[in-house]
């Protein structure tokens, strides 16, 4: 079913100076209407005319077919998950462009060229059902593993179905667990039970659109019928409920995000529910009897102060009558952060960083006491970690890879360095003359930015050299080295530099370095990308003329800030699924859960400070801007199409010639649906990028 949003009048209120408001009419408000039959209209005529630009192009063709050859690729790496005495992936190609969820032996899979045994054609319900049927995973009921919720969306968004699947059958459940589309969240409490929020009618979903109130769902009744657990505010993010267990002890969990970054938990005993006093800024693992605490802000308790971003282990029944008395597992340094933990049976694996690179350290509690062992790993690269089966063994998964080298899947053991290779991934393009470099620029505040830097070993100063400067910047979210044949093939292939700068807004260096663009400091992470741009000019790796600027979601919103703020460094920017008009993205699909990262345009004290660089507020006509092109998705539910289709529509408004506009019909907020689709998308953002900025 369509969405469809309701027409108004669009006034708006838009800063003309600063601390002062004026109405102003929004004339593009109606590109809103998701599916309305106009804005479609226009957004047919703005595809029209890319397509038109392109499909001549003999170099667009031959690498969107290239791109696809990739992403299609038999050799790529089959990543797994372990449910019972199996193990699972999820696999598209050219013959299964929507999927198949398949499963084969850990001996099998071993093999060079397992067999494996297909469980779910998500093309073949598709094509049943007339529908287009996105897989957006399972959560299956342990530790019986043999009835998984599956996850269906309509062409990628994040509302889903959901409907009982029975492994062992391989068929869905006759009158089984089943629910309409919603965004929700569902976690199996015993076999026949279930914690779920989902849309149970009006006043039951957050101002984000995400479930206020979750409940226990007997199997057999209907939802309508199903028990109140707890209900959240209107006014927070989401509510939800879950069973956690880790060597045989479970905890049954009430979680309720009153904003992105806030949360109050609860242990639920039988009915009853307790707050477990931690700070709202926190994240937790149970580990056995342990219970590890991760705040995201300084911590006063039991008399001592624990810094952000440290890692802390107490026994959980002493924590809970009252004992404070914590142990350090990690404290952060101005290099080093936390960025997650993984659990085998007797081992807690936790993840750093030290400027950006990857570390390992094994953390074994035996006699009362935490012991440490630092994992051997390259030095430029990221890794990541997941337990092969947490229940009954110190096995786990350790995958590889930086710019340059594609990933590589081990199988470790805790306690020793002698891995066993699973699986390499193909290379897609000559590395062999390429080097990776870390360099550091420093921001107008003083504040040494780290950035990445790929490019061929015989690189030229002269400033001629296409160069793709991406970012991200936001919600603690890192950006760390990793392999993408389609960067290779596209971009150092071809000739062009490729940089990654870790700004502020990240979370590269904890939460100290996300928490130092929020709200009112937001425009520190466009100075910080700037100033990334400004050094590789002045280190003549390139000049505005051949530097290009790409970023996606909050990284769109980026993209759109250098583009209006700094015209002057950059020929090309790519905005890929954005936000853009800042004044009302709280009003728009699930932009108000992202206040607690921008603030709140509806304050005026803090549209003061968002007004001065939303990009929908700040393009002007007088102003020459770089090439742009603006690529997003109709299905996208979370960051609305709205943004890029008004800031589009705006742009040409004003009489930019420059303007690209690009969207897909599926895809939900990645994009694309399926590696056609993948493949497309990026073949028109490369292809725009090159022909621009070479």
């Amino acid at each position: 079913m369509k969405t469809k949003m309701k027409l108004i009048a669009a006034t708006v209120l838009l800063s003309c100076t600063y601390g002062a408001m004026a109405q102003v009419e929004d004339k593009h408000q109606w590109l809103e209407d998701v599916g309305g039959e106009k804005a479609l209209d226009w957004v047919k005529a703005r595809n029209q005319e890319t397509r038109q630009k392109l499909d001549n192009d003999a170099g667009f063709v031959k690498l969107r077919s290239d791109l696809q050859v990739i992403l299609d690729s038999k050799d790529r790496i089959p990543g797994i998950q372990k449910i019972g005495n199996a193990v699972y992936n999820f696999w598209m190609d050219a013959e299964h462009p929507r999927g198949v969820w398949r499963k084969t032996s850990m001996a099998e899979y071993r093999k060079p060229q397992p067999k494996w045994e297909t469980v779910l054609d998500i093309d073949a319900i598709a094509k049943t059902e007339n529908e287009n049927w996105v897989f957006k995973g399972s959560q299956c009921r342990e530790p019986e593993y043999d009835r998984c919720i599956i996850n269906l969306s309509r062409g990628g968004a994040d509302a889903v179905t959901i409907r009982e699947f029975d492994l062992k059958t391989k068929q869905f459940v006759k009158d089984g667990f089943s629910l309409p589309e919603a965004k929700m969240n569902v976690s199996w409490r015993d076999k026949n039970t279930l914690f779920i929020g989902t849309d149970f009618g009006p006043g039951s979903l957050t101002d984000s659109g995400y479930p206020r109130i979750v409940k226990e769902w007997a199997r057999g009744t209907p939802i309508s019928t199903a028990k109140t657990i707890f209900e959240g505010q209107k006014e927070d993010i989401s509510v939800s409920a879950s069973r956690v267990s880790h060597r045989g002890i479970t905890h049954e969990i009430v979680n309720r995000a009153v904003t992105f970054y806030t949360s109050e938990v609860f242990l639920m005993r039988g009915s009853k529910l307790q707050k477990l006093d931690i700070p709202a800024q926190t994240g937790y693992e149970f580990f056995g009897k342990q219970f590890i605490v991760t705040p995201n802000e300084a911590w006063t308790t039991g008399g001592k102060t624990y810094p952000q971003g440290s890692v802390l282990a107490i026994d959980f029944d002493a924590f809970l009558k009252g004992d404070r008395n914590f142990t350090i597992l990690f404290q952060p340094t101005e290099v080093a952060s936390f960025t997650g933990m993984t659990a085998t049976k007797n081992v807690l694996l936790m993840q750093l960083l030290q400027d950006v690179k990857s570390k390992l350290v094994e953390l074994k509690f035996a006699d009362g006491k935490w012991l440490a062992r630092s994992v051997n790993l390259p030095t430029m690269g990221a890794v990541g970690v997941s337990a092969l089966d947490a229940d009954k063994s110190d096995e786990y998964l350790l995958s590889y890879s930086d710019y340059l080298t594609p990933s590589v899947l081990q199988l470790a053991k805790a306690g020793s360095d002698q891995r066993e290779l699973l699986k390499s991934a193909p290379e897609f393009f000559d590395a062999k003359n390429y080097k990776i470099v870390q360099k550091f620029a420093n921001s107008k505040d003083g504040t040494r930015v780290p950035y990445f830097m790929v490019h061929k070993q015989d690189l030229k100063l002269d400033g001629s050299n296409p160069t793709l400067l991406y970012g991200y910047g936001g919600f603690q979210v890192s950006l760390t080295p990793s392999y993408s044949g389609g960067t290779g093939k596209a971009w150092l292939e071809k000739g062009g530099v490729y940089v990654v700068a870790n700004i502020r807004g990240g979370g590269e260096y904890g939460p100290r370095w996300h928490q130092a663009a929020l709200k009112q400091n937001r425009q520190r992470a466009y100075e910080d990308f700037a100033a990334v741009a400004e050094d590789l000019i002045s280190s003549k790796i390139t000049t505005p003329q051949h530097l290009g600027a790409m970023g996606g979601s909050n990284g769109g919103l980026l993209a759109g800030v250098a583009l209006t703020q700094r015209p002057d460094l950059f020929n090309a920017v790519v905005s890929q699924v954005p936000l853009l008009d800042m004044q009302r993205f709280n009003k728009l699909l699930a932009g108000a859960s992202w206040m607690g990262e921008y603030g709140n345009p509806d304050v005026p004290a803090e549209w003061d400070y968002i007004k001065q660089y939303s990009p929908y507020q700040n393009v002007k006509a007088e102003v020459k801007y770089p090439n742009v092109l603006f690529i997003t998705s109709t299905r996208d539910d979370r960051v609305h199409p709205g943004h890029a289709r008004k800031m589009a529509a705006k742009m040409l408004e004003q009489g930019h010639q420059n303007v690209w506009y690009y969207e897909n019909t599926e895809g939900g907020h990645g994009g694309a649906a399926n590696n056609a689709q993948r493949a497309d998308m990026s073949a028109i953002t490369y292809s725009f990028l090159w022909n621009t900025l070479k």
